[in-house]
């Protein structure tokens, strides 16, 4: 049935562009809808999750908008139009180009950097290639080619009448088989050339006349380097035709001896000069974008390739604890007997070069840990790095030596490049002091206070004036977004999903377009309430320049920061896909089908706890000197049994203290991880956990085949119960014929996946519907095959709601299925890919398949911003579902920012005060009422509004 909105809005014409209509929307779970977005305005679509949202914004105005963008290319593109999905609408009036920027999987590349995926890096190559000047590592002196002017300039500085010859060095040639040409040759050469005279320890000598060449064949080829090749002779005047004199003869120098030219004083004096980037005998590469490039070998470091870290000794890993003094063991290999003899000669050695034993071993000074590492032959100490090379020798055929070896390697910065991924070469390019690596190393903060007091030249800055406005104008848009504590070198795949998509913002507005439709997804994932302020800012800095914001959010400053609210309900699945709300954020509160407008409003809201659990830190998990990236050396106790919630600004150090430190440290200790452990001096309580289960946001599959139904493993029941009806066994069909990861029943021409990829060539691939199956997975044969009337491609297309009717008499899987109902998931389709789903969904999926198993318990699971992509009534149940959890005597350490989260806390570890290096200290612990009274918390301060019935 249709449902006609009655919030259509007439479009406008005049002197502004007509609205966006779009009539009949039956895309997925939409009933019909017309609707009419507003042009150049700032538009939030809300609603619960699974309520169509998604469906309009992505599925059918950008698909409308790509469709069409593809229809003004080439005939050979054109020819797979029709194989794109065109969105189910009766019509669209107003569309514009439209670019979506979603939540997408982190790319995987190692060689992915913020620098690289913000364009930030592309224009920072560009910098040190136009104005990049190159010092010498080993004198730091400025290396300079030479022109024709420098060398009138220098002769101008002497006194007049100065008598002067112009030449250039004796030449060495070599033939087409690489052989040097003999003195004669080179004689004779130089005669055909028009060049008779030579100059010989301030002497001329005539090679016109061949008898003086006998002089010449009898010298080293050292004093031959020092014999000139007389180009012009002349005394010193001041005056612009002498000049132009000596500019002719020094082009001539350079041409004929292949870069090099003297000016000498007879019996004084003689300078030297290159056309080349040389210093000392040494020639320096010509800056090029390509040459820092760590992705080409043209730049990227020989020894790394690129990567910036190498396989090698791991010291994190050679001594855990550094608070420890080389007398208590601090070098972990060493303490065990069989090694000890190695520690007891460096205890021995030690006083007689001066290094403290008794001191911790984070305090000796960097020379004294390099001569522990590197051995000191002369005193008969081995040290570490000799010690592990002559341990992997044996390592080849001695199993226990590879065992012992595995250890203590890991991956570490490559020496060669110190991290900077770029050959030596590109790293003697600097500009005010800094090579690229430098810059790079650097947070988004601290390289705008670079750039803004950047110490060049007026010539360099107005050659560079475009490159530098772009650099800074894309630097201030990542401060907008609240990344400023992310370094330009940091990898991609270590990032949130909303840092991510944040850039992919940023660099939206660095190259910004007018008249378009940015769509966005959640861009409030991943940000502290504090940063909302900006994001809108940014947003409405969008919409300024003439173009159609349109955001999918639930964040409620977001919302009610909004020109207008469209919101989708009333609730999902196919109770939703109706536009209950079409209006102002001022408007909303008056709406009586809308769920966002009860939150809003207050006539609904997430309760506080009547009651918290009062944790028991004699049974904790403990974290001692925590100091991973910016954390301060800081104590952590996690109390078991409880909900710990994590929080602090964007780049307080949560996410290193949860993942690099407490989820790797205690998957190592229960031997299920080899991942580098952050560092810290210690950690205990790992016997209060049989287990640890980190609940994040990654697919839920690695192949796009992958689904709800595989992932909680109700398939293998469904496939059962189509293998036991009578069609089945008449034709001896078994439960993997209906599987379509497997060859039986699948189509063969999709290999089950339902649809094919084509290859555009120069475009991004596109994915259109299989022809033979119609996007159904299944051969024909298969799909005869039917239970209570539906086939398998039936069933996999229903939503979870629908499938709880059609299971109801199933008990395994209808409580599978309630599960993935109770968090929320009850409009997702059984067999929807992997590929399309959110990450906030697939965190829940991965929640509901613990809570379906009676056996999780003792459990420490860790959630990394559970609420991305719920609304508030869907957040209702993500607390349910936690307090099941709990109810099995589980942990739940939680990294959050929503304040209706953070609320329902037992105990909340507060990190601050700021980000990046302003960070990593605990700003304050305690329930949530106590964090709200601390003055120094800021995040207590936005919490406050939400608990002041509990103050």
């Amino acid at each position: 049935m249709k449902t006609q909105s009655t919030a259509v809005l007439p479009a406008r014409t005049g002197d502004t562009l007509p609205d966006i209509v779009l009539r009949g929307v039956r895309t997925h779970n939409l009933k019909g809808v017309d609707v009419s977005i507003p042009r150049n305005r700032f538009v939030v679509l809300s609603g619960v999750s699974g309520s169509g949202k998604s469906s309009l914004a992505f599925d059918t105005l950008y698909a409308e908008g790509h469709r069409r963008y593809v229809e003004s290319m080439s005939s050979y593109i054109r020819q797979f139009l029709e194989r794109m999905v065109k969105p189910e609408i009766d019509a669209i009036e107003g569309i514009a180009p439209a670019i979506a920027i979603e939540q997408k999987a982190l790319p995987k590349n190692p060689r992915s950097t913020v620098g690289t995926v913000s364009e930030i890096y592309d224009y920072l190559r560009l910098l040190y290639a136009r104005i990049g000047k190159i010092y010498s590592p080993d004198t730091n002196e400025l290396v300079l080619k030479h022109t024709p002017e420098d060398v009138s300039l220098q002769a101008g500085f002497l006194d007049a009448g100065t008598p002067l010859y112009a030449g250039f060095p004796f030449p060495h040639h070599l033939d087409v088989q690489a052989h040097a040409f003999s003195v004669r040759e080179e004689l004779q050469n130089l005669l055909q050339k028009g060049f008779f005279r030579l100059v010989v320890e301030g002497e001329l000598v005539d090679i016109s006349n061949e008898a003086a060449w006998d002089r010449f064949a009898g010298m080293s080829p050292e004093e031959l380097a020092r014999v000139m090749v007389l180009v012009d002779r002349f005394k010193l005047r001041r005056d612009d035709k002498f000049l132009s004199r000596v500019v002719q003869a020094a082009e001539s120098c350079f041409q004929e001896s292949g870069g090099y030219a003297w000016l000498m004083v007879p019996g004084g004096k003689t300078f030297s000069f290159s056309d080349k980037l040389e210093l000392n005998g040494v020639e320096y590469q010509e800056p090029s974008p390509q040459l820092f490039a760590f992705n080409s070998p043209l730049g990227a470091c020989p020894v790394c390739q690129g990567f910036g870290r190498i396989a090698g000794l791991d010291e994190d890993a050679v001594v855990p604890n550094k608070s420890l003094s080389l007398e208590e063991g601090a070098i972990a290999c060493w303490t065990g007997e069989k090694y000890r003899r190695y520690l007891r000669r460096l205890l021995e050695i030690a006083p007689e070069v001066g290094i403290a034993v008794d001191e911790p071993y984070e305090q000796l000074p960097a020379a004294h840990k390099e001569l522990i590492w590197k051995g000191m032959p002369s005193k008969r100490y081995k040290g570490i790095r000799p010690f592990f090379a002559e341990i992997e020798k044996d390592a080849g055929y001695k199993v226990h030596y590879r065992v012992f070896l595995s250890r203590y390697r890991g991956y570490a910065t490559c020496e060669a490049c110190q991290g900077s991924r770029l050959k030596p070469e590109a790293l003697c390019v600097r500009i005010s002091g800094k090579h690229i690596g430098e810059v790079t190393r650097m947070t988004i903060s601290d390289a705008q206070a670079f750039f803004e007091g950047l110490d060049i030249s007026p010539f360099d800055r107005q050659v560079a004036g475009a490159i530098l406005a772009e650099i800074q104008k894309r630097l201030t848009y990542m401060l907008d977004v609240g990344l400023d504590y992310l370094t330009l070198d940091r990898l991609t795949h270590t990032l949130s999903g909303g840092e991510f998509q944040r850039i992919n913002l940023s660099t939206s507005l660095g190259s910004p377009l007018v008249g378009a439709i940015y769509i966005l997804d959640e861009p409030s994932i991943g940000l502290h309430q504090s940063d909302s302020v900006r994001l809108v800012e940014l947003l409405r800095k969008l919409r300024d320049l003439g173009n159609t914001v349109v955001v999918v959010e639930h964040d409620r400053e977001i919302i009610e920061a909004a020109d207008v609210i469209i919101d989708l309900g009333p609730r999902a699945g196919r109770e939703g896909g109706e536009i209950v709300f079409h209006g102002t954020p001022g408007e909303i509160a008056g709406a009586t089908r809308s769920l966002t407008a009860d939150y809003v409003a207050g006539r609904k809201s997430i309760p506080v706890p009547v009651s918290r659990r009062e944790p028991d830190f004699s049974r904790a998990l403990k974290v001692f000197g925590a100091m991973q990236n910016n954390l301060r050396n800081i104590d952590v106790t996690v109390p078991a049994d409880v909900m710990t919630c994590i929080t602090g600004v964007s780049g307080s150090g949560k996410s290193t203290l949860v993942n690099d430190i407490i989820k790797k440290g205690m998957l190592r200790h229960k031997g299920l991880g080899t991942d580098k452990v952050g560092t810290h001096r210690a950690m205990t309580g790992y016997e209060y956990f049989e287990s640890v289960e980190h609940v994040d946001q990654s697919p839920i599959g690695k192949s796009s085949r992958s689904n709800p139904a595989t992932y909680l493993k109700f398939f293998d029941d469904i496939r059962q119960l189509f293998s036991r009806t009578r069609d089945a066994k008449l034709r001896g069909l078994k439960p993997g014929y209906f599987s379509f990861n497997i060859p039986g029943g699948r189509c063969e021409n999709c290999a089950g996946e339902g649809v094919v990829k084509i290859e555009m060539q120069f475009l991004a691939d596109i994915e259109a519907v299989c022809e033979e199956c119609q996007g159904r997975r299944y051969k024909e044969e298969t799909l005869e095959i039917r239970w209570n009337g539906l086939n398998i491609a039936e069933v996999l297309d229903l939503t979870v709601c629908e499938a709880k009717e059609l299971f109801k008499g199933e008990k395994g899987i209808l409580k599978k299925l309630q599960v993935l109902d109770d968090v929320g998931l009850g409009y997702i389709r059984l067999g929807q890919s992997s590929s399309t789903l959110s990450g906030g969904e697939a965190q829940r999926i991965k929640l509901a398949s613990f809570i379906a198993r009676a056996d999780v318990r003792h459990t420490l699971f860790i959630f990394d911003e559970p609420t991305t992509g719920l609304h508030f009534d869907d957040i209702l149940k993500l607390t349910a579902c936690f307090n099941e959890l709990l109810e099995q005597e589980n942990t739940l350490l939680v990294i959050e920012h929503n304040p209706d989260i953070i609320k329902q806390a037992d105990w909340v570890i507060d990190l601050g005060p700021g980000a990046g290096d302003k960070g990593g200290a605990i700003v304050a612990t305690g329930t949530p009422e106590s964090i709200c009274s601390n003055p120094a918390s800021l995040t207590g301060r936005h919490l406050r509004p939400w608990l002041e019935g509990n103050m």
